[in-house]
């Protein structure tokens, strides 16, 4: 039987080593910037190519859209699966050799699109091991990327105690509500941040917890865009069992306006969500 969604998740899959072995030779910064001003490396233009080239050749996937591009690319066939992709979140820490991977979303409306039209996201973590996680149909699921795909967890879940905590953003520029509420955090749970939102809920999913990058005093908006990280970080944790917010709801609950969006993004334990909406509001 077909399986649209599966053949996106394929894809991704059969090309994440390429991406990686690709990595090496591609740790310089060109003259371009993408929609949201930061400068490209050469390795985020050769995953977002190949993402590209590749998802828009099935025939299920009507459009395809990046953190690296101004606009959605439409595919012929008209499909109707819409992939929202940050081809290589965390590429900024390329250089000093740390986790990086690869963050998408498969959605059944045309981009920019509501968190509610989510049907399938996942991510590929490039750690000393490359894994990938999957959330689709009510179940998350965890492999090993090596010469094959190797399930190592059928039903991925938050364990029921939290111990690590990890917060993005300077912390003078933090506002004073969430500052407090940090204090709180951190005399419970351990702090872990690496700087690749991946790995960073990679950790929260293994050890339980609570990420964030909030709006700040400058940036009320944030710093991560809803479509291609806000949205699919944020099914993935709440079909794992968390929970989500950008301090006041869900971010499934969100409609974005604009395709590069930005929000303030909480993904982690529900108490510990509750309780920073509690704090924030």
């Amino acid at each position: 039987m077909s399986d649209p969604v599966g053949s996106v998740v394929d894809v991704v899959a059969e090309t994440a080593p390429e991406i990686r072995g690709g990595l090496a030779g591609r740790r310089v910064y060109g003259s371009e910037e993408n929609p949201s001003g930061e400068r490209k490396l050469a390795a985020d233009v050769y995953a977002d190519d190949l993402l590209e080239e590749r998802l828009l050749a099935l025939d299920a996937v009507g459009s395809y859209a990046s953190e690296e591009r101004d606009a959605v690319v439409t595919a012929d066939g008209g499909g109707a699966l819409h992939v929202a992709c940050d081809p290589l979140d965390g590429s900024s820490n390329l250089k000093s050799n740390n986790a990086m991977g690869t963050l998408f979303g498969v959605y059944d409306e045309p981009l920019p699109a509501p968190g509610s039209a989510l049907i399938a996201s996942g991510f590929v973590l490039f750690g000393p091991i490359t894994t990938m996680v999957t959330a689709r149909g009510g179940t998350v699921r965890e492999w090993v990327l090596d010469d094959d795909r190797d399930l190592v967890d059928d039903d991925l879940r938050l364990p029921e105690e939290p111990m690590v905590y990890g917060f993005g953003g300077r912390v003078p520029r933090w506002t004073e509500a969430f500052a407090d509420y940090v204090t709180e955090v951190e005399a419970e749970l351990k702090l872990r941040y690496g700087g690749a939102m991946i790995g960073d809920v990679t950790q929260v999913l293994t050890y339980g917890g609570i990420f964030g990058y909030p709006g700040l005093r400058d940036r009320p908006e944030g710093k991560l865009r809803l479509l291609f990280e806000g949205h699919p970080i944020a099914h993935v944790v709440e079909t794992a069992g968390g929970a989500s917010s950008d301090g006041e709801r869900s971010l499934l609950d969100i409609e974005p306006d604009r395709l590069h969006e930005r929000t303030p993004l909480f993904v982690g334990d529900e108490t510990y969500i509750e309780r920073l909406e509690s704090a924030l509001g």
